[in-house]
């Protein structure tokens, strides 16, 4: 995703600003997030399906519409976060009703981990950008080994995606919370909250792999 640069820096309460707006809609989106999978809590996993594609339209507006609209694009943004809460809805639903110890703990584990690796990144002076571009191949290496774990039975193949996966996002989350110390472009805000809120969503989803298999 692309956002707009300013020809003048943010100033040091300029830059607040941006750290505090973009958490703010993250936090926002989650409550979003939240509501989208307390009502798909029944339903089936296929129609999460669709949900999900709904979800991943909502991204691609929201990056064209940014730089015309930051209203549309907070709007669509907050749409984002209630459909992918009803495409994971019977993920959740499933690890709630058999064991919810397990999401409690991943999602403590999720605010630690994010809070950790973000400010790490949002503090370090070292440009992340190289290493982004590299935890992104990765990233898409991972899928293809997920693909794999469908059709082959891998010993602690699970376990071994959920790992590979946190520290992928652990080098993702660093990244986009560097992003947003430099970015110098206040309707960004938007965009680096839907970055941010992916990052604790796949991490948390990770986790909840990871607690539940120490339980089977």
């Amino acid at each position: 995703m692309t956002t707009t640069t300013l020809d003048v820096p943010l100033t040091h309460d300029e830059s607040a600003t941006l750290l505090g707006h973009t958490m703010g809609l993250v936090a926002a989106t989650a409550g979003f997030f939240a509501v989208g999978a307390y009502l798909g809590r029944d339903m089936s996993y296929q129609l999460g399906w669709v949900w999900f594609i709904a979800a991943f339209a909502c991204l691609i507006a929201m990056n064209v519409v940014t730089r015309r609209s930051e209203g549309i694009a907070v709007a669509l943004l907050f749409g984002f976060g209630l459909l992918i809460g009803l495409a994971v809805a019977p993920t959740l639903s499933y690890y709630a009703g058999t064991d919810p110890t397990t999401v409690w703990e991943a999602g403590a584990a999720t605010a630690l981990f994010v809070a950790g690796f973000g400010a790490a990144g949002y503090a370090t002076r070292r440009d992340l950008s190289a290493l982004a571009r590299t935890f992104f191949w990765a990233l898409v290496a991972l899928l293809g080994f997920g693909v794999v774990l469908i059709f082959v039975d891998i010993p602690n193949g699970a376990l071994i995606y959920a790992i590979g996966g946190l520290v992928i996002f652990a080098g993702l989350t660093a990244f986009d919370f560097q992003r947003l110390r430099r970015n110098q472009d206040i309707r960004s805000a938007p965009l680096l909250a839907a970055s941010i809120f992916l990052d604790a969503l796949n991490v948390f989803l990770f986790f909840l792999q990871i607690f539940s298999g120490d339980r089977d």
